[in-house]
């Protein structure tokens, strides 16, 4: 099985696939973004635009996830945004007709609540400089930039099925997809600021610089 965990950046996506993967023995988290990441990387910076435009970063997500799937024993978690239906239909779908068995959910949340964590996570810097300028860093402004057209995009049908996570945390999330998919986690275990160190871990490991 497959869980293709959508949603917008900042909405959760990747604490939610390494709070599954850590609480659901023989699972493991294959992120469709590093394919991205290398590809951006073998073109000069003034050629990177939206990796997802780019037919190899598509087929290369649905052979890896392919191989991932027919190989690998266990549930499979992939976290990535797809907004685009066509983008869409050429990864989920086309993973689907494959036959695998391919679960998708979309995170959402309030637009404040998103721009919350992004601050909380220090990423999107939206605090304003002194004299009112904004912080420019790229992946900041991509994701701020972006936000609008993901909450509208994700929010139809064809995104389903759809989880709000405004006032939910995050193992609740887990909980809650993993009812739906049929699937039983361990308990989770420690308070509230064992769990914050936890997560404080895989957003440090997750913070990219290209």
């Amino acid at each position: 099985m497959l869980l293709w965990i959508n949603g917008p950046f900042g909405g959760g996506k990747t604490q939610t696939a390494y709070e599954i993967q850590s609480r659901l023995p023989g699972s493991v988290v294959c992120d469709p973004e590093h394919v991205g990441f290398g590809l951006h990387r073998m073109l000069p910076p003034g050629l990177r635009g939206d990796f997802q435009d780019l037919a190899s970063w598509r087929q290369g997500v649905v052979e890896v996830l392919d191989l991932a799937l027919a190989g690998h024993g266990g549930v499979v978690i992939a976290p990535m945004t797809v907004t685009d239906p066509g983008h869409f239909a050429e990864t989920v779908g086309r993973l689907r007709g494959l036959g695998h068995d391919v679960r998708h959910f979309t995170l959402l949340a309030e637009r404040e609540t998103v721009l919350g964590r992004l601050r909380e996570r220090g990423l999107g810097r939206l605090l304003r400089l002194p004299g009112g300028q904004k912080a420019r860093s790229g992946r900041e402004t991509w994701a701020v930039s972006r936000l609008d057209h993901c909450l509208s995009r994700l929010r139809e049908p064809e995104f389903a099925e759809h989880l709000w996570t405004d006032r939910v945390t995050v193992p609740r999330t887990a909980d809650r997809i993993a009812v739906l998919a049929g699937l039983t986690l361990r308990p989770h275990r420690g308070g509230p600021v064992r769990t914050r160190l936890r997560q404080t871990r895989v957003g440090l490991r997750h913070i990219r610089f290209d």
